[in-house]
């Protein structure tokens, strides 16, 4: 049986060996690229289930890789960098990534977001396709759309809005959307659930100040409008 794929983009020799060897200790075949353009070359000719991809990169930062990657896969991506200001998180997380981690961060803290990632449940879904006026959730296909357009989620906005459009009207608190997007293993803070909410509101054309469908319940969590 072939391994997973990782793409592992980082142009810091001392990270490439540390980061290759982790993903191999977690049973992933590794490619390397050391710059934008090679990454996103290479993860097009052979989509990986897997991206770990450094922000300063020496041509494409690693933002704009991430906007090109998720365009066409849905690899989980771990967005690595040296800086910790809080705008590089959103921003990553804005463009697709699922997580984020700063340097130096420890091989067992890496380890412990790709397996969380990769432990997130799938939950059961009805077969039917749920309509509320001009927004449709087909759960089975995973897809959505908004007056008859398609809107293109990612795999954590999608399971949001499946999650939250399941029971409508129902307040979901943090706790239980973390558990179930993210996985009982989740290694990380709630903001996280907060970045993932204001893009999907800002695909659905909503936003917090104007919500439609996703309310914030203060001091709780989310719900559903139908």
């Amino acid at each position: 049986m072939s391994r997973p794929r990782a793409l592992l983009v980082e142009d810091s020799p001392e990270f490439v060996l540390l980061c290759k060897h982790l993903l191999e200790r977690e049973g992933f075949d590794v490619l390397v690229a050391t710059d934008g353009e090679r990454a996103v070359e290479l993860a097009r000719a052979d989509p990986p289930e897997l991206a770990v991809l450094d922000l300063g990169l020496p041509d494409v930062d690693g933002v704009e890789v991430c906007r090109r990657i998720r365009q066409f896969t849905d690899a989980y991506i771990v967005m690595v960098t040296g800086r910790a200001d809080e705008v590089d998180k959103v921003v990553g997380l804005s463009v697709g990534a699922d997580d984020y981690v700063t340097k130096p961060f420890s091989p067992r803290e890496l380890a412990a977001r790709i397996q969380a990632m990769r432990r997130r449940p799938r939950a059961e879904v009805s077969r039917d396709t749920r309509d509320f006026g001009s927004l449709s959730i087909d759960p089975v296909a995973r897809e959505v759309t908004a007056e008859r357009v398609p809107l293109d989620l990612t795999k954590i906005e999608f399971d949001l809005l499946d999650m939250l459009s399941s029971s409508p009207r129902r307040t979901f608190t943090r706790n239980q959307l973390l558990e179930d997007v993210w996985g009982d293993n989740w290694y990380g803070d709630d903001h996280i659930i907060d970045v993932h909410v204001g893009n999907l509101r800002r695909k659905l054309g909503e936003s917090a100040s104007a919500p439609r469908h996703i309310r914030t319940v203060r001091g709780v969590g989310y719900r559903f409008e139908p």
